[in-house]
């Protein structure tokens, strides 16, 4: 009799603590951090470089892999916001349109810090929970490098190296992502986003051209709960 006491003693006891650890999971709130990379694909809509270029010469610009870190934080299991942050990318950008074939015209770095809110469906503990976001990105461009084509479509027959600027901007970044959660404190998280971006570049000419960027982003990060 004092055995089966024990046991159920046992029993009760270590069902308790798996409710309690369940309701813990359950309604976590805390801080997460992430690592990873990420490929930024601008989906380039140029407008015509102002006169005197050629009519219908335009502006692509290239995609661009760096690492990302982000800190989130959960208010609730489902409710969470999160900042992204990364290392500086580059862009290569090149003539588009009448100039397509003129090769590299010039580079330019860009940060674009995010900051999410997220909503996350299922319950914490699921191995697979996707989640969606809407985010606002600042884009800041800087760095900018022209080229020896620059020079050539731009200011022919000048000594004179034609520069250019590239305006930062805001945008909104939606996401959709899935979380594979590896324990209660690792998991991978694997994302793609899209912002809506708009911006203009100014030569040292005075020609401008404006750049409808629309970058879409695909990155893959592990992380870690506190």
């Amino acid at each position: 009799m004092k055995r089966m006491l024990k046991i159920a003693t046992v029993a009760v006891a270590m069902s308790a603590a798996s409710s309690a650890s369940a309701v813990d999971w359950q309604n976590w709130q805390g801080w997460s951090v992430k690592v990873g990379v990420n490929k930024i694909t601008p989906k380039v809509q140029s407008g015509d470089i102002t006169a005197p270029a050629q009519p219908g010469s335009k502006v692509d610009v290239g995609s661009d892999t760096q690492p990302i870190f982000s800190v989130a934080y959960a208010y609730t299991s489902h409710i969470s916001a999160e900042l992204v942050l990364g290392t500086p990318y580059q862009h290569d950008l090149s003539g588009a349109g009448a100039l397509a074939g003129t090769g590299k015209s010039g580079t330019v770095k860009s940060m674009p810090p995010t900051l999410f809110a997220q909503y996350h469906f299922l319950e914490e503990k699921a191995m697979f929970r996707p989640y969606l976001g809407l985010g606002l990105t600042y884009a800041y461009f800087y760095g900018e490098t022209g080229s020896g084509a620059l020079t050539a479509l731009t200011n022919t027959g000048s000594p004179t190296p034609t520069t250019f600027s590239v305006d930062s901007a805001w945008g909104l970044t939606p996401q959709a992502g899935v979380i594979y959660n590896i324990n209660e404190k690792w998991f991978a998280d694997l994302v793609v986003t899209k912002t809506y971006l708009k911006t203009t570049a100014h030569y040292s000419t005075g020609q401008t051209v404006d750049l409808t960027l629309n970058p879409v982003a695909t990155a893959l990060s592990v992380g870690y709960r506190f």
